[in-house]
């Protein structure tokens, strides 16, 4: 570590590095502080472990101002800076780049980690948990910030600075979406050892009843909300740069963002059960910590090399570090339920299937299944090469045959859950309840034969799409009548039910995007000559040339492409740093359909050009759909607002509201 600091070498660089290293040495002393005040339970220390996490925070704030500093100055003597920046890179560029290799994406993620870290003991009630809650807090800093100024610190010097950097990846400086993307995952993956911490302090405690969970829902829920618009995010991004016009490949490193999700949805809906019902104890602890270590995993298949992706960071030291560390999680979080096991008993069972409780109980063990087969499906060319030595890949036809029945079973399932009462659901009441989205749903699936819809999984996500809405349409206009009041007082009074209802009509909408998209995309490979009309597809297509861009940092050729009378402008980008061009698309955004260009070969005279036409319909709907369950899990997170007493209505409430 000391071996990095040399102000002769690199000023800026030592500076970084030894303010990493002051982070790593207030970060042990907080573990110790917060250790000890749990052990004694003494509010003083604990209090002390608090203040600590200031120092943390503002050391790890200097050394990431220190990094930034050094790719703004393009100062070659950081070795980090050398290797994945340059001096004609835009801005833009330059500050992105912190998070576009291995080093410095960690050095954020240490950062997220101490700010997460910091809020935590800020806001966090005095009680029994917060100690240990600090002092898990700070074991995954330890973990970070000790990886960060060891074996991946970004602040090595070099002995002679060369004149112009690498430069980033291509991929990397080609969308303004890679400052958005690596942030929002991080937040995600980070914001997740938040309640992870509070499980393990419950477990530490024996407090394992509802403290832990009611004061870890906001958290799990920002941390989730950040991780599904990462996710959709990465898929835009993806769409709008790799020119395949595809948003998700069931690629490994999509899929490690994938399983995280999956956990911290069941956990969330299974919350639900605990505080409600006093069961699933233990499932909740589980979840919980299979989640948080779910993204540690992630991380080690993103850095480890293990896994060949077009995400990935390369052979980086840091796999088997990381690899270390979720065994620790895992086992730690084994021995922990264990030793506590008498005191994981849930109070009650599920009394009947058919019930709130047994609907979200089914929909966490579809959701568990599904993450286990994406793992399966993940790792499995890894455990081929291991043992037999040959590389083999594991594609989306083996991901669909799950994925696609399994998707349609959580649709049902997130319809069926609002619907039923807890406990018990009376037939008569439970007939009523589902008669109404029951007719949707079939009018739905004849709707989609209608219009030419045939097959099977699309005409059964119409069909759940529509049985989903009128199912929250009736419980909504329910709930109006008998309080008599309208949308906006309901959704003041009950954020948090309102909120959630939200975000699953932006699941439904996601859902139609996946299956029109993903089954009636269409794709054309056309020669246009210039100046001269083409029909293909569904379009009219004429090229009128092309043209030229120079900038410091790339050359980019494109062609000017009429659609419909509209130009549009497809491009291959030639970076400096790269001798391969990247094509970059062209896309004409629609509500009901996308059509998107690529440049795949041209006439340098400019005769002609080769075009890949790809028509998506109703692909807009997985970004505008995402949107929608951000906003409802947002809506979840404000305060209710005092219940209005209805004025003259006193009827009971039906069992299905």
């Amino acid at each position: 570590m000391l071996n990095l600091i040399s102000f002769d070498l690199s000023p800026l660089g030592a500076f970084g590095q030894v303010a990493l290293l002051a982070a790593l040495a207030f970060t042990l002393s907080g573990f110790s502080l917060a250790v000890l005040g749990g052990v004694r339970r003494d509010d003083r220390l604990t209090e002390s472990a608090s203040r600590v996490t200031w120092a943390v925070f503002g050391f790890a704030t200097l050394a990431l101002i220190a990094l930034w500093s050094a790719l703004l100055r393009d100062d070659f003597s950081v070795r980090f800076v050398a290797d994945h920046s340059m001096t004609v890179s835009p801005l833009w560029v330059k500050i992105v780049s912190l998070w576009g290799a291995l080093e410095g994406s960690i050095l954020l993620w240490a950062w997220l980690l101490a700010l997460f870290t910091f809020l935590v003991a800020t806001v966090a009630k005095k009680d029994a948990l917060k100690p240990w809650v600090l002092a898990s807090m700070f074991v995954s800093l330890l973990f970070f910030v000790g990886v960060n100024a060891t074996v991946a610190s970004p602040f090595t010097p070099v002995a002679n600075p060369p004149a112009q950097g690498a430069g980033p990846n291509p991929l990397l400086q080609n969308h303004w979406m890679m400052a958005v993307h690596p942030v929002l995952m991080y937040i995600g993956f980070v914001g997740l050892a938040v309640p992870f911490a509070y499980g393990v302090a419950a477990l530490l405690t024996g407090r394992t009843g509802n403290l832990w969970l009611v004061q870890t829902r906001r958290w799990t829920l920002v941390a989730w909300a950040f991780l599904t618009a990462a996710i959709v995010a990465g898929g835009w991004w993806s769409y709008e740069v790799l020119g395949w016009g595809g948003y998700w490949a069931w690629d490994p490193v999509e899929n490690a963002s994938f399983v995280p999700w999956l956990l911290a949805t069941a956990f969330l809906h299974s919350l639900q059960v605990q505080e409600r019902r006093r069961i699933l104890v233990r499932w909740n602890v589980w979840l919980i910590v299979a989640a948080y270590a779910a993204t540690i995993l992630g991380t080690f298949l993103n850095r480890s090399g293990v896994v060949q992706s077009v995400h990935a960071f390369g052979n980086g030291p840091v796999g088997p570090v990381f690899l270390g560390f979720f065994g620790v999680l895992i086992l730690g979080g084994l021995v922990l339920a264990t030793w506590r096991a008498p005191l994981l008993r849930d109070e009650h069972s599920v009394d009947q299937p058919v019930s709130r409780e047994g609907a979200y109980l089914a929909g966490n063990v579809v959701f568990l299944v599904f993450a286990i087969m994406v793992v399966v499906g993940t790792l499995f060319p890894a455990f081929v090469e291991a043992i037999q030595g040959t590389r083999i890949s594991v594609g989306p036809p083996f991901f669909n045959v799950f994925a696609i029945p399994l998707g349609l079973l959580i649709l049902f399932l997130m319809g069926v859950g609002p619907l039923l009462p807890w406990r018990r659901a009376p037939g008569e009441k439970l007939l009523n309840a589902l008669r109404f989205p029951a007719l949707m749903f079939v009018l739905a699936v004849l709707t989609g034969l209608a219009v030419g819809a045939h097959e099977i999984g699309v005409l059964l996500t119409c069909g759940l799409v529509a049985y989903n809405i009128a199912g929250l349409a009736q419980l909504t206009v329910r709930a109006a009548r008998q309080r008599r009041a309208g949308l906006v007082t309901l959704v003041r009074e009950q954020p948090r039910r309102y909120g959630a209802y939200l975000a699953h009509l932006g699941i439904a909408i996601v859902a139609l995007g996946f299956a029109f998209s993903g089954t009636y995309r269409a794709e054309t490979i056309v020669t246009l000559e210039q100046n001269k009309a083409h029909k293909a597809l569904h379009e009219r297509l004429t090229f009128l040339g092309l043209g030229t861009e120079r900038l410091p940092d790339r050359q980019s050729v494109y062609a000017r492409v009429l659609v419909d009378g509209v130009e549009y402008r497809p491009r291959n980008n030639a970076y400096v740093t790269s001798r391969d061009p990247v094509a970059t698309p062209a896309v004409r955004y629609a509500l009901l359909g996308d059509t998107y260009l690529v440049v795949t070969a041209y006439d340098a005279k400019g005769a002609w050009v080769n075009i890949r036409l790809i028509e998506s319909p109703l692909v807009s709907w997985i970004w505008w759909g995402t949107l929608v369950v951000v906003l409802g899990a947002g809506l979840t997170l404000a305060a209710p607002a005092p219940a209005r007493v209805p004025s003259r209505s006193t009827r009971v409430a039906p069992a299905t509201d």
